[in-house]
């Protein structure tokens, strides 16, 4: 996907997720966070767009020493996130794509960050809907890309022991991978391999899985189950 198609996906997923936000009420909680509110999820988006449209606008090289506002009250959560995304969309949209960027991975382009903000909001998005009862999937195409930025960035290097390789099979759309581990944490291919276990599925169900917010059972475990299990509860950042 293009860094235009990423920033039109932001926009769409984003009001997909307000809405369901409006209809679920932010006193709901949110059965994929446990723990959480709709009002805390809305808090949180407003927070990590807030810190993102300051660190790139104002060519911050760090997030060190930015404050945020104090958390207004619940009733005033949709319209402060809506009116924050406008802000940031348009910001997104007025550099290039190739501006570079300081993130936590290390530098990085503007287009880094345009691709991860579709892939937050596109999960957020799910969680907003559970919690309002029926969540509709993920666009395969998106998200077996978001498979493929969450093992490049978000594997954990100082996950448990996993005990074997896993291949991850998209089975309806393009996707294979396999992870091995190394002494450092692991080593990613973008191939068709065999491992331990294999975890195939639908790229909305293997990304969800690997996010935490729906059980592995929903997705095909072939080969070693327990690996796969350890995999997942391993790798995920906190």
């Amino acid at each position: 996907m293009t860094p235009d198609e990423f920033s039109r996906t932001f926009d769409a997923e984003h009001e997909a997720f307000l809405t369901a936000c409006d209809r679920a009420g932010v006193a709901a909680a949110v059965p994929s966070c446990p723990g959480w509110t709709v009002g805390d999820l809305l808090y949180h988006l407003y927070e990590v767009q807030y810190l993102w449209n300051r660190v790139t606008s104002e060519r911050r090289d760090t997030f060190e020493g930015m404050k945020m506002p104090a958390r207004p009250a619940d009733e005033r959560l949709i319209d402060l996130v809506r009116g924050e995304h406008a802000g940031y969309a348009a910001m997104l949209r007025a550099f290039p794509s190739d501006t570079p960027i300081a993130t936590w991975t290390g530098p990085q382009t503007l287009s880094w960050l345009i691709r991860r903000m579709a892939q937050e909001i596109a999960v957020h998005r799910v969680d907003a809907e559970l919690a309002s009862g029926v969540a509709a999937p993920i666009d395969a195409t998106l998200a077996s890309d978001g498979i493929d930025e969450f093992l490049e960035f978000f594997l954990n290097a100082q996950h448990g022991a996993v005990g074997g390789s896993v291949h991850i099979h998209c089975t309806d759309v393009a996707g294979e991978w396999t992870i091995r581990e190394t002494a450092d944490g692991f080593d990613v291919t973008r191939e068709h391999a065999k491992g331990d276990c294999a975890i195939r599925g639908t790229a909305h169900d293997i990304l969800l899985a690997l996010w935490r917010r729906t059980p592995l059972t929903n997705c095909d475990v072939v080969g070693d189950v327990a690996v796969a299990e350890r995999f997942v509860a391993a790798s995920a950042l906190d």
